[in-house]
């Protein structure tokens, strides 16, 4: 499957919305979405074939960390490097902007994601009990070094 990476715009919105449903007990909404546009802090990528969504990251930088607040890919688009592309353009953006890590909370029953994440160089570093909700369930935090110094 052919597909770019690119920074999210007002034009993938109603598409990203429609994968929030499709991924999330507590999806973001269109408006929350938008929100993210003129956030100076907000880094969002998409990926896409053809005009068609495939999946999507955001990342929120504060302070040199930074933090996946979402990883999404539609099912039909899983299993076809989209998730790693996003993951692999992100961790290059971020150290770009100087960044020393990302971050990222997970349900410690998504096994598929913690595999990827786990390949993709970040390691567990804590949890956050009772963090989801519908249904309640803890989350595990992982965090990926972009730099040499780490705690």
């Amino acid at each position: 499957m052919q597909y770019e990476i690119k920074p999210m715009t007002a034009a993938h919105i109603p598409q990203l919305a429609a994968l929030e449903q499709v991924c999330f007990s507590t999806p973001w909404t269109q408006q929350a979405l938008a929100e993210e546009l003129s956030n100076g802090q907000a880094h969002f990528l998409v990926a896409q074939s053809d005009g068609e969504v495939l999946g999507y990251l955001g990342v929120q930088e504060i302070a040199g960390e930074g933090y996946i607040t979402n990883v999404a890919v539609f099912p039909k688009a899983r299993g076809q490097g989209v998730a790693t592309a996003l993951l692999d353009k992100a961790a290059q953006d971020a150290a770009r902007r100087d960044c020393a890590f990302l971050t990222l909370e997970v349900r410690e029953s998504n096994a598929p994601a913690i595999a990827l994440y786990e390949k993709m160089g970040y390691t567990q570093v804590g949890q956050r009990k009772n963090f989801y909700r519908d249904p309640p369930e803890n989350a595990l935090l992982y965090t990926k070094y972009l730099k040499d110094v780490q705690p």
